[in-house]
């Protein structure tokens, strides 16, 4: 039930923001709906390719599908003003389809009895992997190579589930809006790793 659960939250709340930031972009409806929609999958075919499932395993999911194409419909038919400030939505958006998919992704990674770096690392590139696609795409830096704290809490995610501390669902949906809740706060607050600069000559 808890894997459903997650693949729905993280495909709405990937798919809408990669709608939001193309939409900034000014792509025209096809490039919305790509865009969407890669950043709802991206994560997980990049975590398919490392566990050594075939990509094509995304086709499965028809539901998801439908769940992303109904969501960034929704989305761009909402008002203006209503989805403008992407600092304020897509963020929350983002922060909320990160937390689900790194979940997913550690998840899937348990079930397959996979060594718990290889949790965390799934966890990681299904939480990530569609944002940075996504931004790459857009033409934006990566949130992951920024210096605010963000892939930071898909690793904290991946190592919870792979310890086995978060078994139960809803213990599972608890861990869910934790990391949601660090990652807002990670942004409200500046929190940020350690940078080392070298000057250029």
């Amino acid at each position: 039930m808890a894997w459903d659960v997650f693949s729905f939250i993280g495909t709405v709340a990937f798919a809408i923001s990669g709608a939001i930031i193309a939409m900034e972009e000014e792509y025209d409806l096809l490039g919305v709906y790509i865009l969407g929609t890669v950043t709802a999958f991206g994560g997980g075919a990049l975590r398919n390719l490392l566990i050594g499932l075939p990509p094509t395993a995304l086709w499965s999911q028809g539901l998801l599908f439908q769940v992303a194409i109904v969501s960034i419909t929704i989305i761009f038919l909402f008002p203006n003003h209503l989805i403008t400030h992407w600092e304020r939505w897509g963020t929350y958006f983002d922060a909320v389809g990160l937390s689900a998919f790194a979940i997913q992704g550690a998840l899937f990674a348990v079930e397959l009895e996979l060594p718990i770096s290889a949790v965390i690392v799934a966890a990681v590139l299904t939480g990530s992997g569609g944002g940075i696609i996504r931004d790459l795409l857009a033409g934006r830096r990566p949130l992951v190579f920024r210096r605010e704290i963000y892939a930071v809490w898909a690793v904290l995610g991946g190592l919870f589930v792979g310890l086995g501390l978060f078994k139960y669902d809803f213990a599972l949906y608890l861990l869910l809006v934790v990391l949601t809740s660090l990652r807002i706060l990670s942004l409200i607050y500046h929190w940020t790793l350690p940078v080392k600069s070298i000057a250029k000559k």
